[in-house]
C-alpha cells in the first residue's frame, strides 16, 4: 500500500452529523453564557451604579464584565448604564477594559472552540 494512502486512510473524517453537533453545542453554551450575563447585569445594575461612592477597580471590572450584556435591552431602546460616571479614574478604567477583555475572552472562546481529534498511537 502507497504511504499517501496510509496517511489519508488515518487522517481523521468529520461527518456533518458531528459537525451539527458542534454547532448546536455551541449555540447552547453561547445562549446560555448571554443569558447568564444578561440576568446578571439586570440584578448588579441597580446595585452597583450609585452616584454615592466613587466606583473603583473591582467595579470597573465588573461594569466591564456586564457591558456587553446591555447591548440587548440597548438595542430594545431601555436606557441602561454601561459606565459609572462617578469613579475612581484610572483605577475604574483599567477595570473596566480587564472585564471588558475578560469576557470576550470567554465568549470568543466559547464560539471559536473546537474539539480536539483524538490522536491514534502507533
Amino acid at each position: 500500500m502507497p504511504m499517501a494512502d496510509v496517511i489519508a486512510s488515518e487522517a481523521p473524517k468529520r461527518t456533518t452529523h458531528s459537525k451539527i453537533k458542534e454547532w448546536a453545542l455551541k449555540f447552547i453554551l453561547l445562549t446560555a453564557f448571554t443569558m447568564a450575563l444578561g440576568l446578571a447585569q439586570g440584578w448588579a445594575a441597580s446595585r452597583t451604579y450609585q452616584s454615592d461612592y466613587p466606583a473603583g477597580f473591582h467595579t470597573g471590572v465588573l461594569h466591564g464584565i456586564l457591558m456587553p450584556a446591555a447591548l440587548p435591552g440597548l438595542l430594545l431602546g431601555q436606557n441602561l448604564k454601561i459606565y459609572a460616571p462617578n469613579n475612581s479614574g484610572r483605577p475604574y478604567n483599567i477595570g473596566y477594559i480587564l472585564g471588558i477583555n475578560g469576557c470576550g475572552t470567554v465568549f470568543f472562546g466559547i464560539a471559536f472552540w473546537q474539539r480536539q481529534a483524538k490522536q491514534k498511537r502507533t
